[in-house]
């Protein structure tokens, strides 16, 4: 998995009215945590953390702080303005060597279904999946080939097999499925009921209190 360079600072308040003028500075406000350090709030640049959050990649965040301490880390929790949608505020969370940690990864789709070419509409419900996995082998994302999926199917969590990843959702959860199209019957397979609308996936906080 690539890593990241973040340069932080350091917050010395936690007021909202602090936050408010980092905000304004083009700063965002955060915290570091680790079950082996102490929390430590910190600020960095939103031009600096605005592409390691809007990315289709899961990334190692090598964060050094401006007291000379440096962490390992993954981007763990994200707040946006529920109007702007723009960050206000994140969580970074410090890995530890050979420790598991569950953390969002990316999934990308790849291929042409055969059902889409037969004039199915493909259907994507998923983009990011939650996965438990050793600190040190976080995939940068999950890749599915959906080229041989026909009119009607579906690929669920229960159809992926990775090496040394579990992952946190029921085996029944729709990935992505070729649905027909509008007005014509599916085909679905044997035991198989397609759905139609998709698993919502909070993708985090809103507006900081």
């Amino acid at each position: 998995m690539e890593k990241v360079t973040l340069t932080a600072g350091l917050r010395s308040s936690f007021a909202k009215s602090a936050n408010t003028e980092l905000r304004k500075k083009g700063r965002v406000p955060g915290v570091f945590y680790s079950k082996a350090d102490a929390t430590i709030p910190i600020h960095v640049a939103n031009n600096d953390i605005a592409p390691l959050v809007f990315t289709g990649e899961a990334h190692v965040v090598a964060l050094e702080v401006e007291n000379g301490k440096k962490f390992d880390c993954i981007i763990k929790d994200v707040q946006f303005d529920p109007v702007t949608d723009k960050i206000v505020h994140f969580d970074l969370l410090g890995l530890i060597a050979g420790g598991k940690i569950s953390v969002d990864v990316p999934v990308h789709f790849t291929g042409t279904a055969t059902g889409v070419r037969a004039g199915g509409m493909i259907q994507e419900f998923l983009h990011r999946v939650n996965v438990e996995v050793d600190s040190d082998k976080i995939p940068e994302f999950i890749e599915i080939d959906v080229t041989e999926l026909k009119m009607g199917h579906s690929i669920h969590v229960r159809d992926l097999s990775l090496e040394g990843v579990v992952i946190n959702h029921p085996g029944e959860t729709v990935l992505v499925a070729v649905t027909p199209p509008r007005g014509a019957e599916a085909t679905p397979a044997e035991g198989e009921a397609v759905r139609t609308e998709p698993e919502v996936i909070n993708k985090g906080k809103e507006k900081e209190e």
